[in-house]
């Protein structure tokens, strides 16, 4: 299958960073001070703002301080934050101008995670309080294509989760997942699914680029 498109808006967090280990210890840190299920938090903290994980387990007198509280408990802990395979080769080959990054982590946040892992940080990154929605809401995708200057309909949106797929496919992009947080069988309503960005690959013709998957 091959794409062409104006632009590539990325995930962060699974599709080009695996911060799995310092995003499952923030957690389960977290929901061990205040007595709550770690377990029922994780699964369904993934590819969402904390902001509106949080507003599931906690009153809205609490939320601000325990998302601020998170936010500095992942900064601290970018020890094992690493690239995922052949991100840095994929971003490399794209021009600025050409590809944005749209994540449910605060900016500060992403922006650490990304020169953590070695990663370029991209001119348009649209964060958790860029949005008034988080994902599965497409403002974010469309936000990024508008900073780019470009029509989220000719776009490919790069994503790990379900949420974001929604995100991806309700702003009118095309989708293309990569099964490396969740199994493949969940993906399916991407236009596309490959095992990680080592099935991709990336060129120019003419006045687009051209995205090519290779393997599943």
């Amino acid at each position: 299958m091959i794409f062409e498109v104006d632009a590539i808006l990325f995930d962060i967090d699974g599709t080009l960073v695996d911060s799995t280990g310092t995003v499952e210890r923030t957690w389960r840190a977290w929901a061990a001070q205040r007595g709550l299920p770690a377990e029922d938090i994780l699964a369904v903290c993934h590819g969402r703002r904390t902001e509106d994980t949080v507003a599931e387990f906690l009153p809205a007198a609490e939320r601000a301080t325990a998302v601020a509280e998170l936010e500095r408990l992942e900064l601290d802990d970018l020890e094992d934050v690493v690239p995922l395979p052949a991100a840095f080769e994929i971003l490399s080959l794209l021009p600025a101008d050409r590809w944005a990054a749209v994540t449910s982590g605060s900016g500060p946040l992403m922006r650490a995670r990304l020169e953590a892992a070695g990663l370029p940080v991209p001119r348009v990154l649209v964060a958790a309080e860029d949005v008034s929605a988080g994902k599965p809401d497409p403002q974010g995708y469309r936000r990024a294509a508008d900073g780019l200057g470009v029509d989220a309909r000719r776009c490919l949106v790069v994503e790990d989760a379900p949420a974001g797929l929604a995100a991806g496919h309700a702003a009118g992009a095309s989708v293309l997942a990569v099964a490396t947080s969740h199994p493949a069988e969940v993906l399916t309503p991407a236009d596309a699914v490959v095992a990680d960005l080592r099935s991709v690959r990336v060129g120019m013709w003419t006045e687009r680029l051209t995205v090519e998957v290779t393997g599943g």
